[in-house]
């Protein structure tokens, strides 16, 4: 396995549990007002700092590991699947906009919008990470 490619297993399982750690706590906070969460800023600022935290010290670990491998430019073939996992996760992220824009044309919730759009951009990184993942066991 690539540097590359466990870079992309790691990222995708940290953001992974990013999302659980945000989607627990607004499904609590909305259980609890009995409606949609309004977005929280606290909240927001939390999960990005779990993120990058964790980011720092694993993609550390995993680069203090690796060694020259880690320092080496991407190759025409990772230049590629970079550029394909990039493009399919424009579209992911379309996609769940576009239903979180219609979630709100119907029910008119925009604090549930809110959190669509940021699930939308949650899932498009994660789903470029999948898309690496997938084309590097493929072989592209």
């Amino acid at each position: 396995m690539s540097f590359r490619e466990k870079t992309a297993w790691v990222m995708a399982l940290i953001l992974i549990g990013g999302a659980i750690f945000y989607f627990d706590k607004v499904a609590r906070l909305s259980q609890a007002l009995g409606q949609t969460a309004p977005p929280v800023v606290g909240l927001v600022i939390a999960y990005v700092v779990v993120i990058v935290i964790a980011s720092i010290i694993i993609m550390s670990v995993l680069a203090i590991s690796a060694g020259k491998e880690a320092d080496a430019p991407a190759d025409e073939r990772e230049k590629i699947i970079a550029d394909k996992a990039g493009n399919w996760a424009g579209y992911v992220i379309a996609v769940a906009a576009l239903g979180g824009l219609w979630h709100y044309a119907v029910n008119m919730d925009g604090n549930m919008l809110f959190h669509l759009i940021f699930l939308s951009l949650m899932l498009g990184q994660i789903a470029e990470y999948v898309f690496q993942i997938a084309l590097y066991r493929r072989g592209v």
